[in-house]
């Protein structure tokens, strides 16, 4: 069976996920505490967490009998740089926008 890797704007498509990264960017949390925080049964929970994890979102580590689920800080750098692309471009759109209404208004004179 292949494994699906999950894209991380697909991911966070899911209001119950988007809950649960929210939740996460609060402080980390164990399965448990955030289903004692949403309408969702802790099995829902940690198939959400896993999803997720798979998006490259989330990381767990064990704590005791338990798993600790945080935002993982470098699947959310890789969402701000694919943003940042954007402001970038709209930046660089407005900037020779001016430019040229500049020049225009020059050429007026």
């Amino acid at each position: 069976m292949a494994t699906y890797r999950h894209d991380a704007w697909t991911a966070l498509g899911d209001p119950t996920r988007k809950a649960i990264f929210e939740l996460l960017l609060e402080r980390p949390r164990a399965v448990v505490e955030l289903a004692g925080e949403l309408p969702v049964s802790r099995p829902a929970v940690s198939q959400h967490l896993k999803v997720l994890k798979e998006a490259g979102l989330v990381t767990d580590r064990p704590e005791g009998t338990r798993r600790v689920y945080a935002v993982d800080p470098q699947g959310l750098g890789a969402l701000r740089r694919w943003l940042d692309q954007f402001w970038d471009h709209a930046l660089t759109a407005f900037q020779a926008e001016v430019e040229r209404a500049a020049k225009q208004e020059r050429d007026r004179r």
